[in-house]
């Protein structure tokens, strides 16, 4: 079970903010930041870092992390932020707005490893949080899912991109797609090297 937010609560912090994203890594597609508070006294011993859940499992328990928090928030960046901004700020960019869709009061947050500034309560990054914090592992299942759902649709859009499978990032199918078909548009990260590479190639062809 994870509990590090027993050791943070008090008279005076009586809420905690759980925050994470998921798609830092991919070639395509947003990052998704999730925000998470769940009363004080919840438990979950099924909630988990979401990278060691499976799929249908993560979907369950989606919905479990939705009707048992206090408030929670979910918020992109999209392709065109991350390649302006860089992924790291980009990634603060989205946590920041997940955030402010909390309407509870709470006293601290608690990161995956990220350190945000200017939001007014103390922020504590914690390494694998999404491993040792409920609030942390809850924001981590938001995110992955939303994330994971919206790659899902994305291929229909583009039924040449199996997003499906890949959710973006640089596996070896997505690789060969790429190749075949070229980056698409606004959903293809161009600062990330296998992309910019392609861009690269095209322009040494003119």
């Amino acid at each position: 079970m994870l509990d590090l937010e027993r050791s943070y609560y008090s008279d005076i912090v009586t809420a905690i903010v759980g925050v994470d994203e998921a798609g830092r890594g991919p070639l395509a597609g947003p990052v998704c930041a999730a925000a998470c508070v769940f009363p004080p006294d919840f438990v979950s011993e099924e909630i988990n870092d979401s990278k060691q859940l499976t799929a249908k499992k993560r979907d369950a328990l989606f919905e479990l992390v939705k009707q048992n928090a206090l408030g929670y928030g979910i918020a992109f960046a999209w392709p065109d932020e991350i390649d302006h901004l860089n992924i790291y700020m980009a990634t603060q960019k989205a946590m920041k707005e997940a955030i402010a869709q909390i309407k509870v009061p709470y006293q601290l947050i608690l990161t995956d490893a990220m350190p945000l500034k200017n939001l007014g309560v103390d922020v504590i990054p914690i390494i694998k949080g999404d491993a040792k914090a409920l609030n942390i592992a809850g924001a981590s299942i938001l995110a992955k899912v939303t994330r994971d759902r919206y790659m899902d649709e994305l291929e229909k859009q583009y039924p040449q991109f199996k997003f499906s499978l890949h959710k973006g990032y640089g596996t070896k199918l997505h690789m060969e797609e790429l190749k075949k078909y070229g980056p698409i548009e606004g959903v293809h990260r161009k600062s990330f090297a296998p992309v910019k590479a392609f861009y690269v190639e095209q322009l040494k062809l003119f």
